[in-house]
């Protein structure tokens, strides 16, 4: 085992997150989230599609992710998973097969984020014995977020559910994955009521839990208020509803 290895633990229970921790409201979920280090804090970009105006409101620094000890143990890692790939797939399985020990233990759904502050794409990622974490572990429900368009596949594993992110450079590509049938979230700001319905299409509540996978499907925005960094946007990433009309 590298050096490295010998102080991750790769995954974080919900209660840990503000957003994540509304999940046990809805229902008897083992949730748990996996957090790297986004963008190009690691060294490499573990965003591929992030805007400036993402990366300026990105969450990696809301409630815990604010605390310097937080933020190394997220860059441990990252760096981890890029210098060390079969040592993270290792200590990730070792994660995983935990959650499903403790989720049979008390009779819940188990439920996986594996970008919590990253965008990877974990489908084409194998584990020791040549399958991926969806194959793997099929009686874990896993979920995402994405910016990348070419992500949202008719043939996704059945047992992970992806939602497109809007940014300020990318609502064509929004507007595709609607019209595709994947819902989109999009940061609206804070001060006001989130719309019933943008550019046509109706939109949700998304900040009363995190589970997605729950969401109604057809094509919907799935509307987050700004929060932290996000409450001081002029990117255009956070939406104004008055010159949005």
């Amino acid at each position: 085992m590298g050096q490295i290895g010998l102080f991750v633990k790769l995954l974080t229970a919900a209660a840990s997150n503000a957003k994540t921790a509304k999940n046990a409201s809805q229902g008897n979920y083992l949730s748990y989230i996996l957090h790297l280090s986004p963008y190009k804090l690691s060294g490499v970009n573990l965003c591929p599609m992030a805007s400036k105006g993402c990366a300026a409101a990105c969450l990696n620094t809301a409630g815990r992710g604010r605390f310097k000890s937080v933020a190394a143990g997220r860059l441990r890692k990252s760096k981890l998973f890029l210098q060390d790939r079969p040592e993270f797939l290792r200590q990730l399985v070792k994660d995983l097969e935990a959650v499903l020990r403790k989720a049979a233990r008390e009779a819940s759904q188990p439920v996986v984020r594996l970008n919590g502050t990253s965008d990877i794409d974990w489908t084409a990622i194998k584990l020791p014995g040549g399958m991926n974490v969806f194959e793997a572990f099929p009686a874990i429900q896993f979920y995402d977020y994405t910016k990348v368009l070419r992500r949202l596949k008719p043939d996704l594993p059945p047992n992970y559910d992806l939602t497109f992110s809007k940014s300020e450079t990318n609502e064509a590509e929004a507007l595709e994955a609607l019209r595709r049938g994947f819902n989109v979230a999009a940061v609206f700001e804070a001060k006001i009521a989130l719309p019933t319905a943008y550019l046509g299409h109706e939109v949700i509540d998304g900040d009363s839990h995190d589970l997605r996978f729950t969401d109604v499907k057809g094509g919907v925005w799935v509307g987050l208020k700004a929060k932290g960094d996000a409450k001081r946007d002029t990117s255009g990433f956070v939406i104004k509803l008055d010159a949005a009309g």
